[in-house]
C-alpha cells in the first residue's frame, strides 16, 4: 500500500523537519493553482513523471513556470533517448499517487528506488518549496535544505540540474 499524508508527516515529524500545510480545492494544473501564490509563500513545484526508451523512469521537479524541452532532456538527465510522460498506471505503481498528485514528496513511496529524481537548480534559490502532500487537495511548505533531507531519509540522492529553458 502506498504511503499517505499521515505517513509522509510523520515521517517529517520523526525526522524533525519543520512543515507546513494548507488545505485547498483540488488542483489539478499549474493554471489552476494560481491562486494559491498570495497565500503560500516559496517557490512552487510541477512535476514531470517521464519514462525513457528502455523503460527507465525520472521524476523531474521544477518551479511552476519553469519550460522544458522535452526532445532533449533525456541528454541532461541521463536517459537512453527520449522520454515520453510514463502511464498513470506506472505512476500508481512506482511512486503511489494518480495524476494530478505527483509530487516530489512520492520519493517516499518509492522503496525500490525505481525512479531517479531530479530536481531543476533554480528551484533550489527558494528557500522554502511549496509541494503536494500525495494529494492534490493541499499544499505543504517545506525548506529547501529540509527536503534534501528527507530525500535522503528515502535514499533518493536528487540530480540537481539546469533543465529548464
Amino acid at each position: 500500500m502506498p504511503k499517505t499524508r499521515k505517513d509522509l508527516f510523520d515521517c517529517l515529524d520523526a525526522l524533525g523537519i519543520s512543515h507546513s500545510t494548507t488545505e485547498h480545492e483540488p488542483v489539478f494544473t499549474v493554471a489552476e493553482s494560481q491562486g494559491l501564490r498570495d497565500q503560500i509563500p516559496g517557490g512552487h513545484t510541477k512535476n514531470l513523471f517521464l519514462k525513457d526508451k528502455k523503460g527507465s523512469y525520472f521524476l523531474v521537479t521544477l518551479e511552476e513556470n519553469a519550460e522544458v524541452n522535452l526532445k532533449s532532456i533525456h541528454t541532461l538527465i541521463g536517459g537512453s533517448g527520449r522520454v515520453s510522460f510514463g502511464k498513470p498506471e506506472a505512476l500508481m505503481e512506482k511512486l503511489g499517487v494518480t495524476p494530478g498528485s505527483v509530487t516530489i514528496f512520492c520519493a517516499i513511496n518509492d522503496l525500490a528506488h525505481d525512479v531517479t529524481i531530479v530536481i531543476d537548480a533554480p528551484l533550489l534559490d527558494n528557500d522554502i518549496i511549496n509541494a503536494h502532500p500525495l494529494s492534490n487537495v493541499a499544499t505543504t511548505s517545506i525548506g529547501r535544505e529540509d527536503l534534501m533531507r528527507f530525500l535522503s531519509h528515502t535514499g533518493h540522492e536528487p540530480l540537481v540540474l539546469k533543465v529548464s529553458t
